[in-house]
């Protein structure tokens, strides 16, 4: 018994101070999750679009003083669904809202500072809960999807209605005039704006 102990210990200490020594600092490289978001970076890069990370968060503060500074975005009702032209760029499709409703955004931004919006994103069951948002951009088209997940097991959200706060990171969009459009599955809302 001595011997299998013995053997053991000669194998793992030396096992364990490579590992720990040698290893690569980070997170280890998953091949299916990485190639796949590599491919989708590559077919959007293709297709001319930029793609920026929102700050997608859920408020305990809903008015709207402390998301417009401004004067606010007129606003227009469009059909709902990723448009073709993005679409067919991306490899994997979000979870959308059904519905979207109640956006307040301001007309203008500053592109030194970070742009927010908030709207109430409708859903035909509590069992959602927000993952992530981006912004596309091409020429002087912004599309916004914000990503929902299931929640787990058998967790439920108090309604089938969540307010949703997104912060578009500050030096993200170049001087010009924007058409916004904020994607839902049922309905989508767009609205001009003015980047100085």
């Amino acid at each position: 018994m001595k011997w299998i102990v013995l053997a053991i210990l000669v194998v793992i200490v030396p096992y364990t101070w490579v590992t720990f020594h040698y290893r690569k600092p980070g997170k280890a490289f998953e091949p299916y999750g990485d190639l796949k978001k590599q491919a989708n970076v590559k077919r959007l890069l293709s297709a001319g679009f930029h793609r920026v990370t929102l700050v997608a968060e859920r408020p305990a503060d809903l008015g709207p003083t402390s998301v417009v500074t401004g004067a606010r975005a007129t606003t227009a009702a469009t059909p709902g669904g990723i448009p073709d032209v993005l679409g067919q760029a991306l490899l994997e499709t979000p979870h959308l809202p059904n519905r979207v409703a109640g956006l307040i955004a301001a007309s203008t931004a500053n592109r030194l500072l970070a742009y927010t919006l908030q709207f109430t994103a409708g859903f035909s069951d509590n069992r959602e809960s927000l993952h992530s948002a981006h912004l596309y951009s091409k020429d002087n088209e912004l599309f916004i999807l914000v990503h929902f997940e299931p929640l787990p097991g058998e967790l439920l959200s108090r309604t089938k209605e969540s307010v949703v706060r997104l912060t578009i990171p500050a030096g993200a969009l170049e001087s010009g005039n924007y058409q916004v459009t904020l994607v839902g599955t049922g309905n989508s809302v767009s609205w001009p704006l003015q980047v100085h």
